[in-house]
């Protein structure tokens, strides 16, 4: 899949199930076809692709199989053709480990290297055993292949209950984000850093902001009619489904900016270091910004309308204070920096206000005139 990475939600108790009973049952077919055909006694290499390439995205099966499969094959021949010309230890081992890590990169993608180049060399430079590279080839590709072709028939995902999970994840993390933002605010963000329970509570920041995209992805191969095999093609999205997803993408790009922008401006705003031996005390220490101080409002706000906007109840209540909220902080504080700083949070409610329904929203007719 290209684009942004799909990310696990937090699923029932018998989603998890359910994808644990798919990857076993792989490993398990990958195996016992392996000691059928008679590659090895103990095939590892076979059970490994349900352990590795079975994720939440089905879409991607086919993608890391075709990567791990690549990673196999140059790994095998290049540790066959390196022990071949260099049969010497004291040449052989830098050999492999160099080259292995050059192809790892070369034949990976952004971000993501394929390390199975460099895996699979070094394992095949360790077992000095005649036939191995090629039974680890075959295994590897039986198991590929198992994964591919038999993964997505054992309880095939719902496209569209997948986005929906994915858009309401990102509405529960970015509540308990911006709640923790707002709370650090109303304390006058004199601390250095979010608390122990602000930091446990939403892990992988960086990721929150992937959601809406990733879940974006899976609606649109729904609707394009790109179905799993053995899902009904006759399903439909949810009402409302689809501007929800469009709000949820458009206001991570915004909030993301927020966040980013009010790191900046906590940072710059930290007091130094104190001079050695100087004892700090509450009266030395800086007052809070009355500006960051005052934001605290507006933030809640608006996470209270962004929340009500992606279940899809009526959120114009909520908007309208918020924006209230945001008139009477930019005339107390006009300042440069202040207006950057509320600059995410007004493209927020921009986005919102093109979610409302009716005339003044994207989901209503224009009046006319």
């Amino acid at each position: 899949m290209s684009g942004p990475v799909a990310v696990a939600y937090a699923a029932r108790p018998g989603v998890r199930l359910r994808s644990a009973a798919r990857l076993a049952l792989c490993a398990a077919v990958s195996w016992y076809l392996c000691l059928w055909w008679g590659t090895s006694t103990a095939p590892v290499p076979a059970a490994l692709p349900a352990v590795l390439i079975l994720r939440e995205d089905v879409y991607a099966w086919p993608r890391l199989g075709w990567q791990r499969l690549a990673g196999v094959v140059v790994g095998v021949l290049l540790s066959t053709f390196v022990l071949h010309w260099l049969p010497d230890p004291a040449w052989s081992f830098p050999a492999v480990l160099v080259c292995g890590c050059a192809g790892m990169y070369l034949m990976g993608r952004p971000g993501e290297p394929n390390q199975q180049v460099l895996i699979t060399a070094l394992m095949v430079y360790a077992t000095a055993v005649p036939g191995y590279p090629l039974a680890r080839l075959e295994e590897s590709l039986v198991g590929i292949a198992v994964v591919v072709l038999l993964g997505p028939l054992l309880w095939p995902p719902d496209p569209y209950r997948s986005a929906a999970a994915g858009l309401d994840g990102y509405r529960a993390d970015v509540r308990g984000l911006l709640g923790g933002i707002a709370g650090r605010l109303e304390r006058g963000l004199a601390e250095p850093g979010p608390t122990e329970q602000e930091a446990t509570a939403l892990p992988g920041q960086g990721r929150v902001w992937l959601r809406p995209q990733a879940a974006r992805d899976a609606f649109e191969r729904a609707a394009a009619g790109r179905l799993v095999p053995g899902r009904r093609a006759g399903r439909t999205a949810p009402d409302g489904l689809d501007g929800r997803l469009a709000l949820g993408v458009r206001t991570s790009l915004t909030l993301q900016f927020f966040n980013r922008e009010l790191g900046e401006r906590s940072r710059a705003d930290a007091p130094g270091p104190p001079a050695s031996g100087a004892p700090v005390t509450p009266a030395s220490a800086p007052a809070p910004d009355p500006a960051l101080r005052e934001l605290a409002p507006l933030v809640r706000a608006t996470a209270a309308a962004l929340d009500s906007a992606l279940l899809g109840e009526d959120f114009t209540a909520d908007l309208d204070r918020a924006r209230a909220l945001d008139l009477a902080h930019r005339e107390a504080h006009p300042g440069r920096h202040d207006a950057v700083l509320r600059a995410g949070l007004h493209l927020t409610h921009e986005a919102l206000a093109d979610h409302l329904p009716g005339p003044h929203g994207a989901g209503g007719t224009p009046p006319s005139g």
